[in-house]
């Protein structure tokens, strides 16, 4: 590792890193960053004599960081981010964001939800500023903000940590889903009876147990599960052309059967309802950039389903 300090160092190489971490390819990234791609590969053998590290090898899916790599990434994409800041001080209400992408963790059901509601929410407030959506649940949504791998998130609770922040969006409550032609015409509800009696779809990161699981174990009853799968936008492929039933959250069981053309049914048992909420690291509340996703992501909530 050569010995430089910062006077030395071009700190345009810091944006070459932060582009190449995040493409994972020297095409991407020169034409994100608008420069050759031999300007990139010549400021990643730069990057290389710096940190005395390959930092990126070449896979069959293109540039793989090395561990190294991972760890310099929250620290380069941190002090990148301060200089943003300390330019948005000048003008706060500018709105430039080209080149600045946010990391949202959410869930499927959420993203189909409220996806595309977000984007263009967006889009008014902070021209520019690419979304990034990544899949992230409450068990594991702190230790992904935590180690920055996301900026913000949608969950259902998951934010006890002392480093982060939280807003409350809304409460949750479920709905079943169907194919329309396995119910009788006109029918509007299901009973208990006829809940049970139906074949199930669970959506759960486990596959076992669900919430509806322990509401019929309460009334001394159980259902037949058929099959499981994490993947909320599985479900119209699933449903379609059977009896089968899912119980959703709902806003994605008016998602799904709004665009997939299936039935949206009241749950006939007593299920609690549950808080949704928006979570950050305090740190990163200063950076107009997450501010801006987070008054979108308020917005959109706030407008209801």
């Amino acid at each position: 590792m050569s010995h430089m300090n910062i006077a030395q160092l071009d700190l345009n190489l810091l944006k070459v890193f932060e582009a190449l971490h995040d493409e994972a390819s020297a095409s991407r990234a020169a034409l994100r960053l608008g420069v050759t791609q031999s300007a990139v590969s010549a400021a990643l053998r730069r990057l290389r004599e710096v940190y005395g590290d390959q930092l990126f090898v070449r896979t069959g899916r293109g540039l793989a960081p090395t561990l190294k790599a991972d760890q310099l990434k929250p620290l380069i994409a941190e002090a990148l981010n301060k200089c943003r800041q300390s330019l948005a001080l000048l003008d706060p209400h500018a709105g430039d964001y080209t080149g600045r992408a946010i990391t949202l963790g959410l869930s499927d059901d959420f993203e189909i939800a409220y996806g595309r509601r977000l984007i263009d929410e967006l889009r008014a407030r902070a021209p520019g500023l690419r979304l990034i959506f990544r899949q992230t649940h409450s068990q594991i949504v702190a230790e992904a903000l935590s180690e920055r791998r996301i900026d913000l998130a949608i969950t259902a609770g998951g934010f006890n940590e002392r480093l982060l922040s939280r807003q409350v969006l809304g409460q949750g409550d479920y709905r079943c889903v169907v194919d329309a032609a396995s119910l009788q015409p006109g029918q509007q509800a299901l009973s208990v009876e006829e809940f049970v009696a139906r074949e199930q779809i669970l959506i759960s990161s486990g596959g076992f147990i669900g919430i509806v699981d322990e509401a019929l174990a309460s009334l001394g009853l159980s259902r037949t599960v058929c099959a499981s799968t994490s993947h909320f936008a599985a479900l119209p492929y699933l449903l379609r052309g059977t009896a089968a039933i899912a119980t959703i959250p709902g806003h994605a069981a008016e998602a799904v059967s709004r665009l997939a053309g299936l039935a949206m049914l009241p749950c006939p048992l007593a299920l609690p309802r549950y808080p949704i909420e928006l979570g950050w690291r305090t740190v990163a509340q200063v950076d107009p950039a997450v501010l801006r996703v987070r008054e979108a992501i308020a917005a959109c909530f706030g407008q209801g389903r």
